[in-house]
């Protein structure tokens, strides 16, 4: 089973530290190319900031960091630690900093790159790569709660939900859950209500 985890989407936010301002930016990408473009970009639209540092991962391929003129080990590498804490990839951040004239010092510096790393991916948010089988599931409306959290308990996502004389939802579940929650749907249903698939793809899914 092949599962990895990326960025939902963009995400920026920032925050004040003894008058200085930290901005995080967090991008997914899927080659060298786009994160050094992301760079170049975000250079350019802060030319009059202190430092632009950055770091960027990729799946099977390279690990870049740069402190940009911060002290050496303050600033790219604990942005970089953010994300492998995380197990995201196929990322690229960059944490600009306009210096407000107050030293932070080599402990306040990481502390603040790791904060506008880790607030920029969850601006951002997570999601999960992975190959994924979605079922339709018909039930009676006194079933829907606990076939949501039998999805949930099998690491399911729910998807489109119909609401007529009956609840239809659609859920996307991990390949291996599958069967078992395809067993429990009867088991809780007494046979009520049964999970049909309707096939598999291998895609992103938001998970936080």
């Amino acid at each position: 089973m092949t599962e990895y985890f990326v960025p939902t989407g963009e995400g920026l936010d920032s925050f004040v530290e003894k008058r200085s301002e930290f901005i995080g930016h967090v991008w997914p990408v899927d080659s060298e190319e786009q994160a050094r473009a992301r760079i170049e970009e975000t250079k350019k639209e802060h030319y009059d900031a202190r430092h632009n540092c950055w770091c960027y991962l990729l799946k099977d391929g390279p690990v870049r960091y740069s402190d940009d003129g911060e002290p050496q080990g303050t600033a790219g590498q604990p942005m970089l630690g953010v994300f492998q804490k995380a197990g995201v990839t196929n990322l690229c951040c960059v944490v600009t900093r306009y210096f407000g004239g107050v030293l932070l010092g080599a402990g306040g510096l990481v502390r603040a790159y790791t904060q506008a790393a880790k607030l920029a991916l969850d601006a951002a948010g997570v999601s999960v790569v992975r190959r994924w089988v979605e079922v339709e599931v018909a039930c009676p409306y006194s079933l829907f709660e606990r076939v949501k959290n039998e999805a949930a308990a099998q690491g399911g996502v729910l998807g489109d939900i119909a609401y007529t004389d009956q609840v239809t939802v659609r859920v996307l579940l991990p390949e291996e859950k599958t069967a078992s929650f395809t067993d429990r749907m009867v088991e809780l249903s007494a046979g009520a209500c049964r999970a049909v698939e309707l096939g598999e793809s291998f895609q992103a899914v938001p998970v936080k």
